[in-house]
């Protein structure tokens, strides 16, 4: 290999080097905004989101004051202990614009909610999409849209299959299919306000 080759060749894995720093990167900034999310960490989420006016949060456009509006009307929410919620995002795929500065992804989020509704507490389960645009500022990715696309809301206590379809579940198939299982033991009961 000559010199050219070589310098051709460091090139190239510098460049798959800094593409794979920039994809952990942005998978450590989502995560950061599901950990801050369900913790009503308003001032650490904001850090999170780009300064561009084309800012975008669940198909809401209209900058960072908008959304920082947004997150503080949720802030009420969180001071009753009979509120939880989950946020996680899950199987992430990131994938880097040749320009370097922008990216999108795409993940699982799935979770579920305690919403404390009149004098009871409502329990929802919860799954769908987020897909995400990014954008490198100041060499710091920042997420400049991300929208969460709902594939069912259930509640905890029907989950989201028809009871028609449940009824018509054969019993013996069901005990084929594996051997009992022991319930887990756990004392992280709703509601413990333990997160």
């Amino acid at each position: 290999m000559d010199s050219k080759q070589m310098e051709a060749r460091i090139k190239a894995l510098e460049s798959q080097v800094a593409n794979l720093r920039d994809i952990e990167e942005i998978k450590r900034l989502q995560k950061a905004y599901g950990y801050y999310l369900e913790h009503f960490m308003n001032d650490e989420i904001m850090d999170l989101f780009s300064d561009s006016p084309d800012l975008v949060l669940n198909g809401a456009s209209g900058g960072k004051q908008d959304l920082r509006d947004f997150f503080k009307s949720l802030k009420d929410l969180s001071r009753n202990p009979e509120f939880i919620h989950q946020a996680m995002q899950i199987s992430g795929i990131v994938d880097i614009n040749p320009d370097g500065v922008t990216a999108q992804g795409r993940w699982y989020g799935y979770g579920a909610v305690a919403l404390p509704s009149g004098k009871g507490v409502r329990g929802i389960s919860l799954d769908g999409i987020y897909t995400c645009e990014y954008v490198k500022e100041d060499g710091k990715w920042k997420i400049k849209k991300l929208t969460f696309h709902p594939i069912f809301l259930a509640p905890l206590g029907e989950g989201w299959i028809k009871k028609e379809r449940i009824a018509a579940i054969s019993t013996d198939e069901h005990r084929q299919s594996g051997s009992p299982r022991k319930p887990l033991d756990s004392e992280a009961r709703y509601p413990s306000g333990y997160i």
